[in-house]
């Protein structure tokens, strides 16, 4: 059994490194079977870093994009599949840091009289070997978030990733907005705990109350 996976495995990557040639060579066509291959797969690889389906099928095409027009820089000593992973996931932080959804902060206090007290992730992907710890970092956020009950899950969503007014998600959510600033608090200072098992990624100490 093992001998026949091993085996396709072996074919998959000839016939990639095929079309890949076919490619480099002028013939475009061959470019639309690898992303026929691959299109499901890289969109599963984004979505565990990004939860908007718009947004993953437009950073599916733009992974696809951009390895088309870097093809000639590809290494046959590499797959295929994961060369084109890495593009997805730096594809991903460049989305990230746009939409600033690593504002979240997990190194501070939390201060109930001051709301928006709440430090950045300290951003140091421009470093090529910090980009897999900067990936891990938001898909363990992204999860912690979802794993929030719904009413604070949602209510961080519209603060942090949203970028939302107070006034905006009181709008929104038809609440006080005295309302809104309490849970934001509580969604925040629970997150927080959530993330403690992560302290050594997240550089958090387990100790801080």
């Amino acid at each position: 059994m093992n001998n026949n996976n091993n085996d396709k495995k072996t074919q998959s990557r000839e016939e990639d490194e095929a079309a890949i040639r076919r490619i480099i060579n002028g013939d475009k066509e061959a470019y639309f079977i690898l992303q026929k291959k691959y299109k499901s797969i890289i969109a599963s690889h984004i979505r565990k870093l990004i939860n908007d389906e718009d947004d993953i099928d437009d950073l599916t095409q733009e992974t696809f994009i951009k390895a088309y027009k870097a093809i000639e820089t590809f290494n046959f000593n590499y797959a295929f599949y994961a060369w084109l992973c890495k593009i997805a996931s730096n594809t991903c932080i460049d989305f990230l840091r746009k939409k600033r959804y690593h504002t979240i902060s997990l190194n501070q206090p939390l201060d109930n009289n001051n709301p928006d007290y709440f430090l950045e992730i300290e951003d140091n992907t421009t470093l090529p070997d910090l980009d897999i710890i900067s990936i891990e970092q938001h898909t363990i956020l992204h999860k912690a978030i979802e794993s929030l009950p719904k009413k604070y899950s949602t209510i961080i969503k519209l603060r942090h990733i949203d970028e939302l007014e107070y006034s905006e998600i009181a709008e929104k959510l038809n609440l006080p907005l005295g309302t809104v600033k309490v849970n934001i608090f509580r969604a925040r200072k629970m997150l927080q705990i959530e993330l403690r098992k992560y302290a050594s990624l997240f550089d958090l100490d387990k100790t801080n109350d």
